[in-house]
């Protein structure tokens, strides 16, 4: 059934992308939250147990580390909520399914330090109350879930009622759909209709043997040891002292060590020369699963003979030396990580507007630095849950989120960056950095919508003032020009255009001579960002 909702919102994924209530081109609700749901099917595959509570366990711990954007960090809470209630069970009919829907949605909720209703978490508490109703009325699972659909498609149409800028934008809410579409495949999947193997052909079911075939490769590099070595440990609650010890040991024979546990899972990740030996120590606590290993030294597939000797080691490298603070930043476009990286950003995560990274890839770039403080710039306010939820998985750094919701704020606050300063106090630098600064951007709607008074058209220039609507425009200079205007304060001091990958040097001077001219008290920069689908993104201190 979790495979079946995967396969359905995949399908239906754009649809629910159409449905975000700007019509910018970032509409990726559907998107984020289809990788996550896959993210969690691909591990229920994998499992292979028949007890229900194995199968929601292995689907909670997929969702959580393929999380994407907010949607996907609240949809992996609703799969961990579940699997929490589930705890035990062999089996689940619908009483012990209605208690688990009840648990998903406290879960979900408190995973949001704002709960807004008319949004996904109204959609799945109204989904849970005609659960629990339904579970008193009937003992078949079909007729159950089918009934917990109607009552959420009528929840789902409610929301333009709660969220005026749903009803101001003719849409109801994207990720309360894409939770419907999940449910609508399960109940499908009940019905005989689909398959049970996943659309995107990446199914877990065949022979260990095709597994290690399919082994991932990455890109040749330097690096001091040669396999990414990759697998869970499912153990029972393991305490303190069992994660402690195996980092120690993991230490011992590799680095780029990740050693996450999870309720009833380890999850680690080491670059090794001896995957075998990692694997040994791992079975005597548990058993595994999830095992993935890559030769980073090949670019092409390799398959592991553990019964073999261990590959003969290049000369290893020397270490970086550890400092004290690394910083890992979120954006797109080469400019944009050209800029970042000069301003003493160790890791660039390439994302942004129309792909969130998840969580397992902002601790994949913690995972390279070698620092133990580390600051993360989401640069993106549906990229802020995901960087939080990395931070509360992470044991062996301290992270320290800083909830920047564009590049301008994020750049803002790598100036606040200095050598020795305490990393709480710069934490809070930061923080007061990133509420200086307006961000002003300016894009292209890619529908037609109206959004309060302003009737938009598919390929209208929309001007953009801190994520709002502020300019509706034919032309691109014009309509920056009068975004300018209305962003441009007498408080204002610098104002640093980053122009685009569809925007040629010779415009974004105009625009600049036009500002020195209109504003003549306020300093101008322009540098290329390179970003896609945005013309020009203007920081404003």
């Amino acid at each position: 059934m979790i495979i079946a909702g995967a396969n359905e919102l995949a399908s239906n994924k754009q649809l629910v992308d159409a449905m975000n209530v700007f019509p910018v081109p970032d509409g990726d609700t559907g998107t984020n939250m289809s990788l996550t749901v896959m993210a969690a099917a691909r591990e229920a595959e994998k499992n292979g147990s028949l007890q229900v509570a194995d199968i929601a366990k292995a689907a909670s711990g997929g969702a959580l580390r393929g999380a994407r954007g907010n949607s996907g960090v609240i949809t992996s809470q609703i799969f961990r909520g579940f699997a929490k209630a589930l705890e035990g069970m062999e089996e689940a009919g619908v009483q012990e399914l209605a208690a688990a829907a009840e648990q998903a949605v406290k879960t979900a909720y408190k995973a949001v330090m704002k709960p807004k209703e008319g949004t996904i978490l109204t959609v799945a508490r109204g989904c849970a109350e005609a659960a629990v109703r339904l579970a008193e009325e009937t003992d078949e699972i079909e007729v159950f879930l089918k009934g917990i659909i109607e009552d959420g498609h009528k929840v789902l149409a409610q929301t333009p009622e709660m969220l005026p800028v749903l009803k101001q934008a003719g849409v109801v809410d994207a990720g309360g759909r894409g939770l419907l579409y999940i449910l609508e495949g399960a109940l499908k999947q009940l019905g005989g209709d689909l398959p049970v193997t996943l659309q995107d052909g990446q199914s877990a079911a065949a022979a260990p043997e095709t597994n290690f075939a399919s082994l991932a490769s990455v890109e040749n590099e330097s690096i001091t040891f040669g396999y990414c070595t990759e697998f869970f440990i499912n153990v029972d609650h393991p305490d303190e002292a069992v994660t402690t010890g195996l980092k120690a040991y993991l230490g011992t024979i590799g680095d780029s060590i990740v050693c996450v546990a999870d309720d009833d899972i380890i999850k680690i990740h080491v670059h090794t020369d001896h995957p075998g030996l990692a694997i040994e120590k791992a079975l005597t606590i548990g058993s595994l699963s999830g095992l993935k290993i890559d030769n980073m030294r090949e670019q092409h597939t390799n398959k592991i003979n553990f019964s073999a000797e261990a590959p003969k080691a290049e000369a290893p490298k020397a270490e970086q030396p550890k400092k004290d603070v690394g910083f890992v930043s979120i954006s797109a476009g080469e400019g944009l990580t050209k800029i970042f990286k000069n301003l003493g950003v160790d890791e660039v995560i390439e994302g942004g507007q129309t792909m969130n990274p998840s969580t397992e890839d902002i601790l994949n770039a913690v995972d390279k630095i070698n620092a133990e403080h580390i600051f993360i710039l989401p640069n993106n306010k549906n990229i802020i849950l995901a960087a939080e939820q990395a931070a509360k998985l992470s044991e062996e750094k301290k992270l320290h989120v800083i909830p920047s919701r564009s590049v301008p704020e994020g750049i803002s606050a790598m100036f606040c960056y200095e050598h020795d300063a305490d990393p709480d106090e710069m934490e809070a630098a930061m923080k007061d950095a990133i509420q200086q600064v307006d961000t002003a951007t300016v894009t292209f709607a890619v529908r037609d919508t109206s959004i309060g008074d302003k009737q938009i058209k598919e390929g209208n220039i929309l001007g953009m003032l801190n994520d709002e609507i502020e300019v509706v425009a034919e032309d691109v200079m014009e309509g920056t020009k009068e975004l300018l205007r209305n962003a441009i304060t007498e408080e204002s001091e610098v104002v640093s255009i980053y122009y685009g990958a569809d925007t040629a040097e010779e415009d974004a001077k105009e625009l600049s001579a036009f500002i020195e001219e209109e504003f003549p008290d306020c300093e101008v920069e322009v540098q290329d960002g390179g970003q896609p689908l945005y013309y020009y993104i203007i920081s404003i201190e």
